[in-house]
């Protein structure tokens, strides 16, 4: 099995044992929902479900001193109101007999999870924990955290297992101060987290959770703060800060493993975050992540406390790990003005730590006085009018969510392989359908009259094959698929699917054209479909639906066009379905292809064909037919500032497009 669930019943056991309107809400049917819910749909089952262990005092002893571990183990024995009065000397804690022993299976499990992917016995998978981890400092419990449960494990890992580089993305809505704090001198850890901050007026209400805090020493630039000075952030304003901030730097971190702190309090419902981002949002965010550091990606839960919220969006995270397609995003994708000022602020102070960020330009520093702070949201108080009125929001959300679900099921044939020339060679996975059908002939040559390359044999043959493995993906039968064409009828075989996709059932569709690919000369520019040609012969946008860029010659240049441009444009687009047409002189190499053909899995829910030359290897075939999969691309090697000219290429492509195209803005506009 590929991904690993770790969990154990005992975690349920602590909770209040006094009335505090503020630690309430963490509570035992946090995890119990989840497991429910995971359970319902299927998921549990499909993981390798490992119990818990206690971390030992000593692996405790990685992140907090042996006083404080000493002071949670005098607990156990403690009176309620001894425990009452203990808990009072902390800010947002409360302890119970079992906190300890729940506490240790917390950090234990986390140790497990990190262990069992590093051995090999599983690729990814998630430690469903309570309490939480993320605030717990060296010497003190914080905000329901008592061991910072990541932390250990990133210790560990170090450690144990010998790594040199780990990424910690903390995606919850408070901001992990006790992670910041371990790790703000050391750049082997490369902490990312965004949070509610509203300038400092939401808790912890720390000076140090604004973006220019960057960490200490040797650790400048290890610390990157993205910090939310407004409520209602939602998958425009996730996916952007991904995109444009977290990824860049870590495809130049290059890490060895990627650990989540994933708190849902961040999604929406939940009267903590009063965020607006949907549960299927993480499934898109955890794929982002697992083309790094070999698909290796531990997620380890924090907060989240709308039971629902936080169930759905544990199920979205766990169908990511396990390489289900995620649920395309719903609403429009255009981040809001305040996330743009918040995702402008950190790339400018993060800018001298990171080539990535200055190879795409230089970025304006804000001055806080020109923060949107007369628009900062007050708190909402539960029960009030606008509290009912976020809770009505979500309960429509989640519901949509499961009627998505019911209409888009995953496919029992996630990928499909129709290629010709190569089938002797090509060693394919397992559970990759190698089809031998064809569509119609009378349909295959219905199509082969637009072209006359079309009309030879060879040509004829493989145009049935690709428009079979097309009707499959557009009929539902199919996620994703892999076809081959000769070379003379790359073009005409190319132009063939797109109308045959617009004229059956694709509203929307991105064809990213790699090589020496013309767009169709008379395909109608009417908004259906958005053409992106790589390897053109300069930065050009005749509209705001072809846009051509030139094959950029290094790593780091490459990622930039993904991250910057090719990205960008397909989340806006939200298309149906996107073609990877890999053409004559494409000029990729396997790993750029492969993470090309992966990140593109998540705009159109999965529907992704790929058309490659039948000249092309058995190797590339292959490995396009994994990370289709869902499995984690090949690194691309040492990263490599892009050239000059590549990166005007991208400033001038932004500038031309990013009034139509929002997901390509990394400032807030200029307000007239």
């Amino acid at each position: 099995m590929r991904t690993a669930l770790v969990y154990h019943e005992d975690m349920t056991a602590a909770q209040l044992l006094w009335e505090d309107p503020e630690c309430e809400i963490e509570r035992p049917e946090r995890l119990t929902a989840a497991l429910e819910r995971l359970r319902q749909w299927g998921l549990e089952q499909r993981c390798l479900q490992l119990a818990a262990r206690e971390a030992s005092e000593a692996e405790l002893g990685l992140v907090h001193s042996p006083e404080y571990v000493s002071l949670l183990r005098g607990t156990q024995t403690l009176s309620t109101r001894e425990l009452q009065a203990l808990s009072g000397q902390y800010d947002a804690v409360y302890f119970h007999p079992s906190t300890f022993h729940c506490a240790r299976l917390a950090a234990g499990a986390a140790l497990q999870l990190v262990d069992a992917v590093l051995t090999g016995a599983v690729h990814n998978g998630l430690a469903l924990v309570r309490p939480p981890g993320h605030h717990s400092q060296r010497a003190a419990a914080n905000g329901f955290c008592v061991f910072n449960n990541v932390a250990i494990a990133a210790k560990h890992a170090k450690q144990r297992h010998g790594l040199h580089r780990i990424l910690i993305v903390d995606w919850d809505v408070h901001h992990g101060q006790g992670i910041q704090y371990i790790f703000e001198d050391d750049p082997s850890v490369l902490y990312f987290s965004w949070h509610r901050y509203e300038h400092g007026h939401f808790w912890p209400y720390l000076r140090e959770s604004d973006a220019d805090a960057v960490g200490q020493g040797q650790g400048r630039g290890f610390t990157v703060n993205l910090p939310w000075n407004q409520v209602g952030m939602g998958n425009a304003d996730y996916v952007a800060a991904f995109l444009h901030v977290l990824l860049p730097v870590a495809f130049e971190f290059d890490p060895e493993l990627v650990l989540i702190s994933a708190g849902f309090d961040s999604a929406i419902g939940d009267p903590e975050g009063q965020m607006r981002a949907t549960p299927e949002c993480f499934s898109h965010l955890t794929q982002l992540l697992q083309v790094l550091a070999g698909g290796r990606v531990c997620a380890v839960l924090e907060g989240g406390y709308h039971l629902e919220s936080l169930s759905q969006s544990v199920c979205m995270v766990v169908k990511a790990l396990l390489g289900d397609p995620a649920l395309p995003l719903s609403g429009p994708m255009e981040p809001h003005h305040s996330a743009l000022e918040s995702i402008q602020s950190v790339r400018a102070a993060q800018n001298p730590h990171w080539k990535s960020l200055r190879q795409q330009g230089s970025t304006p520093i804000l001055n806080p006085s020109t923060y949107s702070l007369e628009q900062r949201a007050s708190p909402v108080s539960p029960g009030g009018p606008k509290f009912k009125a976020a809770e009505a929001q979500a309960s429509a959300a989640l519901s949509s969510l499961l009627d998505q679900l019911h209409l888009n099921p995953t496919l029992p044939v996630r990928t499909a392989v129709a290629l010709t020339a190569l089938d002797a060679a090509l060693v394919l996975p397992a559970d990759v359908l190698r089809q031998e059908g064809s569509a119609p002939q009378e349909e295959t040559r219905a199509w082969a009259r637009l072209h006359e390359a079309l009309a030879q044999d060879k040509a004829l043959t493989a145009l049935g094959k690709v428009l079979h493995l097309l009707n499959g993906i557009l009929d539902g039968q199919v996620s994703s698929g892999i076809a081959a064409t000769p070379e003379p009828a790359a073009a005409p075989t190319l132009d063939v699917v797109i109308r045959r996709s617009l004229s059956h059932g694709a509203r929307r569709l991105l064809c990213v054209a790699v090589g020496q690919l013309d767009r169709p000369a008379d395909l109608a520019d009417d908004g259906r479909n958005l053409w992106l040609n790589i390897r053109g012969k300069e930065a050009a946008a005749p509209s705001m639906f072809q846009v051509s860029v030139p094959l950029p010659g290094t790593t780091g240049g490459f990622v930039n066009c993904v991250l910057a441009l090719v990205l960008p444009l397909a989340y806006g687009f939200q298309p149906d379905l996107v073609l990877v047409a890999l053409g004559p002189a494409h000029g990729l190499q396997a790993p750029q292809a492969a993470l090309l053909a992966s990140l593109l899995r998540g705009p159109a829910g999965g529907r992704v064909l790929v058309l490659l030359e039948q000249g092309s290897t058995s190797q590339l075939a292959g490995i396009l037919a994994r990370v289709l999969q869902g499995e984690a691309p090949p690194g691309l090697g040492p990263f490599s500032m892009a050239s000059p000219e590549d990166t005007q290429a991208l400033i001038y492509l932004r500038g031309q497009l990013e009034a139509e195209w929002k997901m390509l803005q990394v400032a807030a506009p200029q307000v007239p």
